[in-house]
């Protein structure tokens, strides 16, 4: 039996063919599941009705604030924040289990390694190769405000590393890609243009490109990843490449 408590946040809107592989991967080790939902049109919110009674339909103000949301409604001792389009293999799921049965955990905070998963297979390199912080103790933890790429700072204390891999269902298919890297791109851009961050012009925008390209095909050993990693490098380049461009036109007002 567990000593240690487990609430599972997850903020929602038409996940209907994602979201119940990422409930099932957590319904035997989550005390209590929170779904925020921000306007789904198709049953993503029925779905998540089996699994939990703890769904609130809210507006959108952005990742940041709504994942803020979620977690303050946590209760329990430890929280795991997930997204629709992941879902904990076997081995994490044992692993977080054997985590939370323990009587002292080490750790204030714990990084989930990716497995981005996506045209049939499963990346271990590239960008694909990195550990997400996910699992942090509920007290003294809070998220920043980001629009984007918010991040969550846990109490103070040490971070480890939980074992098996959090799969990242990231695309259903090459167009979701594209929309998904277009709004990442223009949120980027609006963020670092409200915190004040600058350009430095179009041929900064291109060279960023290119470095990231660079960095994560081969220093980041992404062509060992075959075709697929090709083209994520590819995307993550422009992503990149798109984010300054749209940065420097609302610099410029246009």
């Amino acid at each position: 039996m567990s000593k240690h408590t487990l609430s599972v946040i997850l903020i929602t809107k038409n996940e209907a063919d994602r979201v119940e592989r990422c409930l099932q991967s957590v319904a035997k080790v989550a005390d209590e599941i929170i779904v925020l939902d921000s306007g789904s049109t198709d049953s993503t919110v029925e779905i998540c009705h089996r699994y939990t009674d703890n769904v609130t339909s809210t507006d959108w103000p952005g990742f940041g604030k709504q994942k803020q949301r979620a977690l303050a409604q946590a209760s329990c001792d430890w929280v795991l924040s997930i997204d629709a389009d992941e879902a904990l293999d076997d081995t994490m799921a044992q692993a977080l289990s054997n985590l939370l049965a323990q009587p002292t955990i080490k750790h204030t905070a714990y990084r989930l390694p990716w497995g981005v998963t996506l045209y049939g297979k499963t990346l271990k390199y590239g960008r694909s190769a990195r550990s997400v912080l996910r699992l942090f103790k509920r007290e003294g933890a809070a998220y920043t405000p980001d629009e984007v790429h918010e991040t969550v700072i846990p109490a103070a204390g040490s971070t480890g590393t939980l074992k098996g891999f959090l799969l990242h269902y990231t695309h259903r298919d090459y167009g979701h890609g594209l929309d998904k890297a277009a709004q990442y791109a223009w949120l980027g851009a609006q963020k670092y243009h409200r915190k004040g961050k600058k350009s430095h012009g179009l041929l900064l925008a291109l060279l960023r490109a290119s470095w990231t390209f660079f960095h994560i095909y081969f220093l980041r050993r992404g062509f060992l990843d075959g075709s697929v990693g090709f083209i994520m490098a590819m995307t993550y380049a422009q992503v990149n490449f798109n984010k300054y461009v749209g940065l420097w036109l609302l610099e410029n007002g246009r």
